[in-house]
């Protein structure tokens, strides 16, 4: 029993020290009674553990615990950007678009989701400067908001279009535009074409149009290339207030729209002089020599022509195409009044590359006339590509020469 009581009394001892309050702060006994109790708390030290910023906290409820001073401590933390590296929201929009800049199309409409901000960066003007949507067969809402998001370049042909909508009615940015062969309402077409003023490559090809469309485009001053190949629904006179506005185009195709003989005349006295590349074939009889002869006139600097399909064209016309000193390519095929023996006065032609006469001489008799003009190259191509944008066919994802970065992939 004497041991266990040496043992007892410092497992008292023990739990006694663990229960009570820590003090940080001893009293100073007096010097003569010795031990531990004579020495001061190191006060200094831990003031120097506690952040320089905060301040004792002292507790005054009751008085046994006026003489206790308590000091609050906390541990400084780590900042998160150690731990888990860079975060996105720290880098400046400019890096942001450099890394959007290199997304497919799918991928950039995603990442518009994601918040706010970056909502705001994928539809940054930058980054829609050209945008391919072929195959993508139906286009309502989609339309206006790639075209409000400031493209450049849109090509969409052979595409049902529905209703687009735009949050303003402000000009658009779209400067080359292929809607060829679209299945689309006048009324829709009308609210497209007016809010654009910056058009320099137009191609609105197998479309039914109106003289407010014709209007609206005389308002794009900067047209270059315009393709209303196929079109109707328009009148001679919207047609030569347009031509009489756009004075910069130069290349015009003008082919098997649903013309008659004043819509011809309208175009052969009203071309601008800066046209280099005309196609106005298919108009059978509303096509006459004196036509011929006013673009001649108009367009002195004509290098490619296409007058196909118009069946009162004779061997006359020559001597007024000889005027044309520039002249490259023409197209005659299917001109029934000129004679296929005539063709040899195309030798007089001296800069005349390629001739297109498609049904006018037999398979037979070409080679004969190949060897008289043997610096012309005949029959080598039976559709016209005046004005037209670039195949849809093709794989480079180009737009009259130019790249679209913003693909649709189905």
């Amino acid at each position: 029993m004497s041991n266990e009581r040496p043992f007892q009394e410092l497992n008292e001892n023990l739990e006694g020290s663990l229960c009570r309050p820590l003090r940080t702060k001893w009293k100073r006994r007096p010097t003569g009674s010795g031990g531990l109790d004579t020495e001061n708390t190191p006060n200094e030290l831990i003031q120097q553990w506690s952040p320089p910023h905060k301040k004792p906290l002292t507790s005054a409820k009751g008085k046994e615990n006026e003489e206790n001073v308590f000091f609050l401590a906390r541990r400084p933390r780590k900042r998160r950007e150690s731990s888990v590296g860079l975060c996105w929201d720290s880098l400046p929009d400019e890096l942001l678009l450099g890394i959007l800049s290199r997304l497919s199309l799918q991928d950039l409409l995603r990442t518009s989701r994601v918040c706010k901000r970056w909502h705001r960066l994928a539809f940054d003007e930058s980054l829609w400067h050209g945008v391919d949507l072929v195959g993508k067969a139906q286009l309502d809402a989609e339309l206006g908001q790639v075209l409000s998001a400031g493209a450049l370049r849109l090509r969409c042909p052979h595409t049902c279009i529905g209703q687009p909508t735009f949050k303003s009615t402000e000009k658009l940015r779209i400067q080359h535009l292929d809607l060829s062969n679209c299945t689309v309402e006048t009324s829709v077409l009308e609210d497209i074409l007016f809010r654009c003023g910056h058009l320099q490559n137009l191609s609105l090809e197998g479309l039914v149009l109106s003289d407010s469309i014709i209007h609206s485009l005389a308002q794009n001053t900067e047209i270059v290339r315009l393709n209303l190949c196929g079109c109707s629904g328009f009148s001679p006179e919207s047609l030569a207030e347009m031509l009489k506005s756009c004075t910069r185009i130069e290349e015009m195709n003008v082919s098997w729209c649903d013309f008659n003989n004043l819509h011809v005349q309208a175009i052969a006295n009203n071309i601008p002089s800066s046209v280099t590349q005309l196609n106005i074939s298919g108009y059978r009889q509303n096509l006459i020599m004196e036509d011929v002869k006013a673009i001649v006139k108009r367009c002195p600097n004509l290098t490619n022509l296409d007058l196909s399909d118009s069946v009162l064209v004779t061997t006359d016309s020559f001597l007024v195409l000889q005027q044309l000193s520039s002249l490259k390519h023409l197209g005659l095929s299917r001109c029934y009044q000129i004679h296929p023996a005539s063709l040899i006065d195309f030798e007089k032609f001296l800069n005349l590359q390629t001739l297109e006469v498609f049904g006018l001489i037999q398979d037979s008799y070409l080679p004969i006339l190949c060897k008289g003009l043997p610096h012309i190259q005949i029959n080598t191509q039976p559709f016209s590509t005046v004005a037209r944008p670039t195949s849809s066919s093709r794989k480079d994802r180009t737009l009259w020469g130019m790249h679209c970065r913003l693909i649709y992939k189905h």
